[in-house]
């Protein structure tokens, strides 16, 4: 009696085992490591977000001043062109980086696009 309770347990503890194991596997191919961010893709987005506040910030600077601090923030605007660039250049670069999940350079990417495409619009605005 006490030999069957013992198999019984045994029998589920070993279930148990398996169920935590494919837990841990997840929807991964068999043998494959979870695989991390890239990196640059990381900085790409932090780029991206760091532009998009001192974005707000310089809209709200220029609607708080009506108009009157035009050389401040058209260097600030130019400066976070810049950083646009250095987003999207960080972003490229962080494909090279081997077995890594690229989602955050694509994202990094195709927000400081965005920002820069709206950014020289409002530059060529300006000019013409």
């Amino acid at each position: 009696m006490m030999r069957i309770r013992r198999e019984k347990e045994l029998a589920r503890e070993r279930e148990r085992d398996k169920d935590k194991e494919r837990k841990k596997r997840g929807n991964r191919r068999y043998g494959q490591a979870k695989q991390k961010h890239s990196r640059k893709g990381i900085l790409s987005c932090m780029t991206a977000v760091i532009v998009v506040a001192v974005l707000s910030i310089l809209i709200v600077l220029a609607y708080r001043s009506k108009g009157q601090s035009a050389a401040i923030i058209g260097s600030a605007g130019i400066f976070a062109m810049i950083l646009t660039v250095v987003g999207i250049v960080t972003g490229a670069r962080g494909f090279r980086e081997r077995e890594k999940n690229y989602r955050t350079c694509k994202i990094g990417i195709g927000i400081n696009s965005v920002v820069l495409l709206c950014l020289i619009a409002v530059f060529i605005r300006g000019i013409v």
